[in-house]
């Protein structure tokens, strides 16, 4: 039975969708505030997240931004707030759906039905220690740090939120806007220089940690944004020799005979 975590700080708006998820056969915990949900979100690891933006203590924003941090279990915003502009905002900040009060129960249960069908196994940040990105990168977010070819680096709450959403579309090309609106919370998309040294401050910490024959494993892609290459990309192009665009470091030795 999939447990869903409520963030609502009304009662009657509590209590009417305890009964009606309850009645649609979930398992429901409720937090009346921000701080109680991050304890909540912890202590329970629910399979979903209803999220009011309203809520006191930590505001709805800041919950969702933590909540990236720690899993990437699926957030449901149901809000009062009916702003293009806000429902933009949630969903470049993390959220999976949005949805404006007030709304029918049934079309509710229909986004929760939907979203848990997407969501397949869900990944916390205590499962992430050990896990490998490729042969050579390993997040360790207890300590906010990455190791890459074996170096540990110890980044910022900024970096470290760089190199996860990265890493999360390893492959893709992310824009300088998302990367503000993801990593910075900026909405403005005028801070292109923010996101270039931050960057630099990332790629630095990642040499340092690795030395200085490891490679680059962020590549800036003109005019758009930036893209997460796995070693094993890197080591792919470089045995493709001249077609390897940028990654052939490694000297081609004359065959023998």
């Amino acid at each position: 039975m999939p447990k869903l975590l409520i963030v609502e700080d009304d009662p009657a708006s509590v209590l009417a969708l305890r009964e009606l998820l309850t009645r649609g056969g979930y398992r429901v915990v409720t937090a009346a505030d921000g701080r109680e949900a991050l304890r909540l979100l912890f202590a329970e690891r629910p399979d979903l997240m209803l999220l009011d933006l309203l809520v006191p203590e930590l505001d709805g924003w800041r919950v969702l931004t933590r909540a990236r941090d720690l899993s990437d279990l699926p957030v449901l915003v149901v809000s009062g707030l009916d702003g293009v502009d806000h429902r933009v905002k949630a969903l470049r900040a993390g959220a999976d759906d949005y949805l404006v009060k007030p709304f029918h129960p049934e079309e509710l249960l229909a986004r929760v039905e939907a979203l848990l069908r997407r969501a397949g196994h869900r990944k916390w940040a205590g499962e992430r220690v050990g896990e490998r990105v490729g042969e050579h990168l390993r997040l360790v977010p207890e300590r906010r740090a990455a190791v890459w070819y074996g170096g540990e680096a110890r980044l910022s709450e900024i970096e470290y939120r760089l190199l996860q959403l990265l890493v999360r579309n390893r492959g893709r090309v992310v824009t300088a806007r998302q990367l503000l609106t993801r990593v910075w919370g900026d909405e403005s998309a005028i801070g292109g220089d923010r996101v270039k040294f931050g960057v630099l401050r990332l790629r630095r910490k990642l040499r340092e940690a690795a030395g200085p024959d490891a490679p680059d494993p962020i590549e800036a892609v003109r005019g758009a944004g930036y893209r997460f290459v796995t070693a094993e990309e890197i080591d792919r192009k470089r045995d493709e020799g001249p077609a390897g665009q940028g990654w052939n470091t490694r000297e081609k030795r004359p065959e023998a005979g």
